[in-house]
């Protein structure tokens, strides 16, 4: 089979034969074959300037259809802010509380700014949602409630609330078995089985109040509690609840108290109960009046129309001879319990719990220790423990000797007969 050239090949599928040559721009004299080859170059030239602008046009259609997209996206966002435009200029609104609702369409309301409206209510507000107290926003132009706020927790009295656990269990506390006793019995059992009260038929305590000097261990005996119990603890300090505005202080026992019945079962514990239930004197200023507004808030918080349902009040103070008598009544703290100074068995407990991670030598004797503490508070331990250790480290020694703490003992035990010296005696009877 012979071979055949392009342009033997190109000559066989077209045939140019009796075409105007003029036409195509041919402007040569040579013959058929010389021609058709000019054709085929001018079609692949133009074949090439197609393909060109295929890409081109293509190109121009990617290009098209990012403008597209970029116009939608800035449409978009001109729509957003043109939206927070609007939103920024709309009219405030008022805040006012419900003082009585007459009817569906009446609701009496008094405005933030002092006085009283009867206003209606929008059709779209649920009205189970429009009751004495609730706050709203009204309509600036028409004092309309257009919409109910919803309540919203204190963050002073959220904060109250000891959500990490206790590092500290009865175990940790030395020298008060009979106190423990009456914890887990006041505090402990009717949370845990108050099928116990009910079978015999009485009402558990509704409170404990922990009394003795500073230092002997009210508020562990509350951190103990607090791990135990799987109830919701509320810590307070009683300088917390006084507040510098009329009315603010009254009002953060009563949230308080709240939101202990909303998270119920649960503890509230007062420490320093003395620096808001100290007793109501005749000749007051206004200070000492607005402590008292607070103090009352608490007495009917603790016993008074409305059931606490299950929350548990524990108290701890060391000055108990400065209490108002209304707040010991049985009915408010069921349970007085005097928290005493460890004697020389607690004494040796207790330092036994304070050292019992150190590392110890053979000759330290916690029961002569003991001996040589009296008068000591469980704090006052549990500083002369630390204090040998610190003298331990000071000398780079091995160990904690009965040296190390002879010499803590006696560095304590002077600032303890200083404390003992100017404290009065009639403190805790």
């Amino acid at each position: 089979m012979s071979e055949t050239s392009d342009s033997d090949v190109n000559h066989e599928r077209y045939d140019f034969t009796g075409v105007n040559k003029a036409e195509f721009g041919y402007a040569g004299a040579g013959s058929e074959e010389d021609f058709s080859k000019y054709l085929l170059d001018r079609m692949r030239q133009l074949e090439s300037r197609n393909s060109l602008l295929k890409e081109q046009c293509e190109q121009i259609e990617s290009e098209k259809r990012f403008v597209e997209s970029q116009k939608l996206k800035y449409e978009r966002e001109v729509r957003r802010l043109q939206a927070e435009i609007d939103r920024l200029k709309t009219v405030p609104l008022v805040v006012a509380t419900i003082m009585d609702v007459i009817s569906n369409d009446k609701v009496l309301v008094r405005s933030s700014t002092g006085p009283q409206f009867m206003v209606n209510a929008s059709q779209y507000i649920d009205d189970k949602t429009l009751a004495p107290g609730t706050k709203v926003a009204l309509n600036q132009q028409t004092l309309a409630i257009v919409e109910v706020i919803p309540a919203s927790e204190d963050p002073a009295v959220s904060a109250m609330e000891v959500v990490d656990a206790q590092d500290v269990d009865f175990n940790d506390v030395g020298g008060l078995e009979e106190q423990i006793q009456e914890l887990v019995e006041s505090v402990e059992l009717p949370l845990l089985k108050p099928e116990s009260f009910t079978r015999i038929g009485i009402s558990p305590p509704k409170g404990v109040l922990l009394f003795g000097e500073p230092g002997t261990g009210k508020t562990l005996l509350a951190k103990a509690v607090a791990r135990r119990t799987e109830a919701t603890f509320i810590r307070v300090v009683g300088s917390e609840l006084i507040q510098k505005y009329i009315g603010d202080g009254a009002k953060l026992v009563r949230d308080m108290f709240e939101m202990a019945k909303k998270k119920s079962p649960s503890i509230i514990f007062i420490d320093e109960l003395d620096a808001i239930a100290s007793r109501r004197l005749n000749d007051t200023n206004g200070a000492d009046r607005e402590v008292q507004r607070t103090l009352m808030q608490l007495l009917a918080e603790m016993d008074g129309f409305e059931t606490r349902g299950e929350v548990r009040i524990i108290a701890a103070t060391n000055r108990l001879d400065v209490l108002d008598p209304a707040i010991m009544r049985p009915g408010r703290f069921d349970r007085i319990v005097y928290v005493p100074m460890p004697d020389e068995e607690a004494r040796t407990n207790i330092l036994k719990i304070h050292s019992r991670f150190m590392n110890l030598g053979e000759d330290v004797d916690f029961r002569k220790l003991a001996r040589m503490t009296d008068g000591a508070s469980g704090a006052d331990l549990n500083a002369i423990a630390m204090e040998a250790g610190m003298l331990a480290v000071r000398f780079e020694k091995e160990s904690i000797g009965m040296e190390d703490f002879f010499e803590s003992a006696k560095k304590v035990m002077s600032k303890v007969e200083n404390k003992q010296e100017e404290l009065p005696t009639s403190m805790f009877g």
